[in-house]
C-alpha cells in the first residue's frame, strides 16, 4: 500500500514538473491524447454503423 502512494505521489510531482517547465509541451501531449481518444471514438461508431446496416 505504502508503494502505491510514493508511485503516484511521484507521477503528480513528475507531472507538475512538466507543466511547469515545458508547458506547451505538455499542451501538446494532452491534445495528442484528446485526438486519439475522439480518433478511437469515430473509428468504433464507424466499425457499429458497418454492423448495423
Amino acid at each position: 500500500m505504502l508503494h502505491n502512494r510514493w508511485v503516484k505521489v511521484a507521477a503528480i510531482a513528475f507531472i507538475a514538473f512538466y507543466l511547469f517547465t515545458r508547458p506547451t509541451q505538455a499542451g501538446n501531449t494532452v491534445q495528442g491524447a484528446i485526438d486519439k481518444v475522439q480518433t478511437g471514438a469515430d473509428r468504433i461508431a464507424t466499425f457499429f454503423t458497418a454492423v448495423m446496416h
